[in-house]
């Protein structure tokens, strides 16, 4: 009964594995309520904010501020947002299978890239790419704060401000429901010709009075804009990790529940191999006497 005993340890370790993937699944069902609610708070504010930038994007004021004008692009700047821990099924893979045809095209017009990785799975990727790395944030856990991000942003801004960027894209994976995750790339920065925050271009546009002054209003709100977009694009990615983790723990569990089936129908095969052996030769040693 050697084979069958091997048969009995595969058994229990496989159902050890099962028990820690049901609670996985368990978790991050509740935290993928928690980042869903947290993403629905959110919303709103975004979505306001970028109805205002589009009507600033179409107007002409007296100053004209350095996110919404357009310039050629020699170098461009990648914030890429990924979970920090794995066992999320392909999340973080399709977001890099997007990601990279973008990345070669970019290197193929001779354009120069920065990066800035939001969560510790971009890191590696960019790693592996050896590509430049400017910036970085990870461990923010499952509820960040805006606060946790804004040193990050600032490095791209800055960079954008100043000229040394001339275009700034963020990726992300956007949250559509518990059985979908949509990959995104969109570019945040230059402003200019964008649409509202439904997707569709406004009829009616107007301008603004700006107090103290339009350098200062735009240069705060604009700041503002970026900063939110990107934290809606952290909170819909936790959103999206969470979801696809439950499901991929959910495949799992039922995986081991399929292999432990399996297990025990060789062990029962086994031990009644072994018992019709047994069997056999008490009656042959019977039958000898």
């Amino acid at each position: 009964m050697s084979g069958a005993k091997e048969i009995r340890t595969k058994i229990k370790s496989v159902q050890n594995t099962q028990k820690i993937t049901s609670a996985m699944e368990m978790v991050a069902a509740s935290k993928m309520r928690s980042a869903q609610q947290r993403m629905a708070e959110a919303r709103p504010y975004s979505d306001k904010i970028r109805s205002v930038i589009a009507n600033l994007a179409k107007a002409d004021p007296e100053y004209r501020h350095p996110f919404m004008a357009e310039r050629e692009v020699k170098r461009i700047g990648f914030v890429v947002i990924t979970s920090d821990r794995g066992l999320c099924g392909g999340l973080n893979s399709n977001l890099f299978r997007m990601l990279l045809p973008k990345l070669s095209e970019c290197e193929k017009q001779g354009l120069e890239m920065d990066v800035c990785a939001v969560g510790n799975k971009g890191v590696q990727f960019v790693s592996r790419l050896k590509a430049n790395l400017v910036a970085q944030a990870t461990h923010l856990g499952d509820s960040p704060h805006i606060a946790d991000l804004l040193g990050t942003i600032k490095v791209m801004l800055d960079a954008y401000r100043s000229g040394e960027l001339d275009q700034l894209v963020l990726v992300y994976n956007r949250f559509i429901n518990t059985m979908s995750q949509e990959p995104r790339l969109e570019t945040l920065l230059p402003l200019s010709g964008m649409a509202d925050g439904d997707g569709e271009t406004q009829e009616h546009s107007w301008d603004y009075i700006y107090e103290p002054s339009a350098e200062q209003v735009l240069d705060d709100l604009l700041q503002r804009y970026v900063e939110s977009l990107v934290y809606q694009a952290v909170v819909d990615n936790i959103a999206s990790e969470q979801a696809a983790r439950m499901v991929a723990m959910k495949s799992a569990s039922d995986n081991a529940g399929s292999m432990i089936d399996d297990l025990n129908l060789v062990y029962n095969k086994a031990r009644q191999a072994a018992i019709t052996t047994e069997l056999t030769e008490i009656v042959s040693g019977a039958a000898a006497v």
